[in-house]
């Protein structure tokens, strides 16, 4: 073998003596310059393949088949370069790949380095999310009924994202012009291999946080990624991730690349953002529009409030007009109750004097025997009658009075003079209006007292809270209350 890879020989028939002329070489040997010779003449090579038999080791490694109709390719991908990879491998799954060829000089196999891995088309990489996308609305994860309302105000928004990018810088500089609030930063990878199960952990960790633990659980969920390719956002379209954020119980935005990108965690959130900016402009309110709404509700309350008291002062103060005291109402039934009882004496009298004269000029007309017996029977009659009446009129007299007892004992408890009895007493100002506070007595005022048993002036002394001395003036004796005239 050259030193160009090329193993030469005798031509056949020729005279040389074969064991003479052909190298040996040791399996190593062999093994060693064939590698050498693939690796340089197929040092980068970009090769297109269907997935198979892919298998992640506990190492981090990568192995698989690259396949088409008639061959089959393995392949190999180190741990370093399956965490740079924009794509996470499947079995089923056509991509392109690139890297370079070597052997496995253990087992006489040559196979493919891999760093680099890319979907083997557009088409083919929606088809997938396609499919994925239907597998997981099957099982109601995008259900409407499943989202949640976002709180008004959060007390603490927690953020998943990278904390090296531009996107957490925006989130925080917008929450702080609107409405500034508590911030948990879950720091994770947004791009290549584990981005999806750290995403998917942190949105997991924010729930699994004690409602009154040292580290506060969050009132909101943001998950938050800048623009990228398809490629780029891939570890949002992974069903674990998917699967987290439908399972959250605390409401949660998914803000993942620009307005037009679209993933699957866009449809299990609860709420989308086109952008993470909006994403805090939808989590809090603008705190100087909503003093300024709190405000208005303010003074539109205070101003129904007075203008309800206003209207209510109105009505007390007319339905006061048209209500006479009691002690008049009183005064006008006693007066006419005085009335109709003269009445009654006088026409008794003038009835009884009519059938006195009536019966002494029948009894002249009458027989002296007869006469006799018929002013006795009509003297019996008229005694009998006399009486009933008098008893009827005593019965008339008595129920009148208890039925103006009633309401006088009613009106009279519901006179503030009741309170006068009881030791009180109305102070009056210069208007006749009745005074409630002390500020409305300044000193030397003039005002009327009104007691039990009637009005006194009085003026008004200082204000160092000492009794003033009682000035001796005559008194009249109360009158007297005069006595209803009995009926008989």
């Amino acid at each position: 073998m050259s030193d160009s890879g090329q193993i030469q020989g005798t031509a056949p028939g020729s005279g040389a003596n074969p064991a003479s002329n052909v190298p040996e070489f040791t399996v190593t040997e062999l093994s060693l310059r064939l590698k050498r010779s693939i690796e340089e003449n197929f040092g980068w090579v970009r090769v297109r393949g269907e997935i198979s038999g892919f298998k992640r080791a506990a190492s981090g490694h990568l192995y698989f088949c690259l396949k088409d109709a008639d061959s089959v390719l393995d392949a190999v991908c180190w741990k370093g370069s399956a965490m740079r990879l924009g794509v996470k491998p499947e079995d089923g799954m056509e991509v392109i790949c690139a890297g370079k060829l070597t052997s496995y000089p253990g087992r006489s196999k040559y196979q493919m380095v891999v760093e680099r891995m890319e979907l083997a088309g557009l088409g083919a990489l929606m088809a997938l999310l396609e499919q994925r996308k239907q597998k997981l609305a099957a099982e109601g994860l995008f259900a409407a009924e499943r989202k949640r309302p976002l709180p008004y105000l959060p007390r603490v928004i927690g953020v998943v994202t990278s904390p090296t990018g531009a996107v957490i810088r925006d989130i925080l500089h917008r929450l702080r012009d609107r409405f500034p609030t508590h911030v948990l930063l879950w720091p994770v990878l947004v791009q290549g291999e584990g981005a999806a199960e750290q995403v998917a952990r942190a949105i997991q960790g924010f729930n699994a946080l004690p409602a009154d633990g040292p580290v506060p659980r969050p009132d909101l969920l943001i998950v938050a990624r800048g623009g990228g390719s398809l490629e780029d956002l891939m570890a949002f379209n992974e069903e674990i991730v998917v699967r987290a954020a439908s399972a959250s119980h605390i409401p949660l935005i998914s803000a993942v690349g620009h307005e037009t990108d679209t993933t699957l965690i866009d449809f299990a959130s609860d709420r989308r953002a086109p952008t993470p900016t909006a994403a805090a402009e939808m989590a809090v309110p603008v705190r100087l529009e909503l003093v300024g709404t709190v405000a208005a509700y303010d003074e539109r309350q205070r101003r129904a409030m007075g203008r309800l008291a206003r209207e209510k002062r109105q009505h007390l103060d007319a339905l006061g007009r048209g209500l006479r005291g009691p002690r008049e109402q009183l005064r006008m039934a006693q007066q006419r109750f005085d009335d109709l009882s003269e009445r009654l004496r006088h026409g008794l009298r003038v009835g009884v004097a009519t059938q006195r004269g009536r019966m002494e000029t029948a009894i002249a007309k009458l027989r002296p025997n007869l006469l006799r017996r018929e002013i006795a029977e009509y003297r019996r009659r008229l005694d009998e009658s006399t009486a009933r009446l008098s008893r009827c009129i005593w019965l008339r007299h008595a129920d009148a009075t208890q039925r103006l007892a009633q309401p006088a004992k009613l009106l009279e408890s519901l006179s503030y003079r009741s309170v006068l009895a009881r030791g009180f007493a109305v102070v009056y100002g210069a208007d006749g209006r009745a005074l409630k506070m002390a500020a409305d007595m300044p000193p030397g005022a003039a005002v009327t007292i009104e007691m039990q048993d009637g009005r006194r002036s009085a003026l008004i002394g200082g204000g160092d809270g000492k009794p003033s001395q009682p000035r001796r003036s005559g008194s009249s004796p109360a009158p007297k209350a005069s006595k209803q005239e009995e009926l008989f």
